[in-house]
């Protein structure tokens, strides 16, 4: 059996409780807008785009580090290359990922020359100290928080990396004691999360117009914010002191009521411009508020999205469609064009749930009857998982899925992706 391609399904009209009708295409297209407004901007480290105070910075700090008698270099990027060129004609090459390197120092200290200077010999003597270039190769002793507590997941639809923090698992006292127990084990926890963040690092490219930063994703369900404050607290300072403007995004989902009390404690450590970057999502809003930074296909299943654990190992997933369904709105998703003997492979999600599902398959020929599919079903706020299925169809036709939000006044964000295979014979 080999996978064919076939045309996207046709949007259909649904009748609302109030009695109009909307279809699909408009659901995209609120999507789309819903995107366009909440666009993010990363700071450029192309040298033609700077202002001219922030390319004498960077040469005054270039000329600083130049007098260092030690090589430094920092994430591999060597920042005051020690080899004179052999002849006026012959010159050293550049590495231009020192600029970019550079311009994080730079950026944060607002630009003030010698502080960015201290911070970079500070950042480079932490690195030599706790062996940073090294830990990426250091079995640590926690295989079971990998996916779970910290991890890199895919992309955002700018290309940055992602980072998923969850500590909701500390809640459990064992576990908490197993981890967070002593110094020892704390220090150990620290340098696990620091192998996390290298390998976000890794996955830059730390090169003007290049991909430059993650997005981080913190999820607050569930977590034991006071016997954490110790641990977060110097997670914060360490990151915040070593790898600067590394973010680009900071998304807080799942938020409880007390986080105003918890953000409070963790203000001081941060600086004005890592604040400026933050998004909340209260409990409810997780999958609307991570699709307008992340594709769905991208978002982990228990965020809403269709990505399970291990989906990336074999290259980019196939591409989700998005669509939004208003409150008392019924939609119908139908796939077209699908031959006798023929699999149909589905995926669907919507953020928030809490309404009906079900999905019948209509032969093409007028003497056929329906098939019920999946029964009719109420899908609860707080599934995990996304619809999958598969069909195989004895005759041509096509697979119709039904998304009744009726008794609901609240619009939800969704998506979907199908395969179709068709038979070997």
């Amino acid at each position: 059996m080999s996978p064919t391609t076939t045309p996207p399904p046709a949007p259909v009209a649904a009748p609302t409780s109030k009695g109009a009708k909307r279809s699909l295409m408009s659901s995209l297209m609120d999507a789309t807008a819903l995107l366009r407004s909440s666009s993010f901007k990363e700071d450029s480290y192309v040298a033609a785009a700077l202002p001219a105070s922030e390319l004498r910075a960077l040469a005054d700090l270039k000329a600083l580090l130049a007098t260092h008698p030690d090589p430094i270099s920092i994430w591999g990027v060597p920042l005051n290359p020690r080899s004179p060129p052999a002849a006026a004609d012959d010159a050293a090459p550049v590495d231009e990922r020192a600029d970019v390197v550079l311009l994080k120092f730079l950026r944060a200290r607002d630009f003030r020359v010698r502080d960015a200077h201290a911070m970079v010999l500070r950042c480079a003597a932490w690195r030599a100290e706790f062996g940073a270039d090294a830990v990426l190769d250091e079995e640590l002793g926690f295989k079971d928080l990998e996916g779970i507590v910290a991890y890199m997941h895919g992309w955002d639809r700018d290309g940055h990396p992602v980072c998923y923090n969850a500590y909701g698992v500390f809640k459990d006292r064992d576990m908490y004691e197993r981890v967070f127990g002593d110094g020892d084990r704390l220090a150990r926890f620290l340098r696990w999360r620091v192998q996390v963040m290298e390998r976000g690092v890794r996955a830059l490219t730390l090169r003007p117009g290049g991909v430059n930063a993650i997005i981080q994703v913190t999820d607050l369900k569930d977590m034991p914010k006071r016997e954490l404050r110790a641990a977060s607290n110097q997670i914060l300072s360490l990151f915040q002191d070593n790898y600067p403007e590394m973010v680009a995004r900071k998304v807080f989902i799942n938020v409880p009521w007390y986080f105003s009390v918890l953000f409070s404690m963790i203000s001081p450590f941060l600086t004005e411009r890592t604040k400026s970057k933050f998004v909340i999502a209260r409990e409810g809003n997780v999958a609307e508020t991570l699709y307008k930074f992340i594709r769905p296909e991208l978002v982990p299943v228990q965020y809403g999205g269709l990505s399970r654990t291990g989906d990336l190992e074999n290259g980019p997933p196939k591409p989700a469609s998005e669509f939004t369904i208003k409150g008392g709105e019924k939609v119908f998703l139908e796939i077209d064009g699908i031959e006798a003997g023929a699999t149909i492979t589905w995926d669907l999600v919507v953020g928030g749930w809490d309404l009906e599902y079900g999905a019948e398959y209509v032969p093409a020929a007028e003497d056929s009857y329906t098939l019920c599919v999946e029964k009719t079903r109420m899908v609860s706020a707080t599934a995990e998982e996304p619809v999958h299925n598969a069909f195989t169809a004895r005759e041509a036709g096509k697979m119709v899925l039904s998304i009744d939000n009726s008794g609901s006044r609240k619009r939800k964000v969704a998506a979907y992706r199908y395969f179709v295979r068709k038979s070997s014979a």
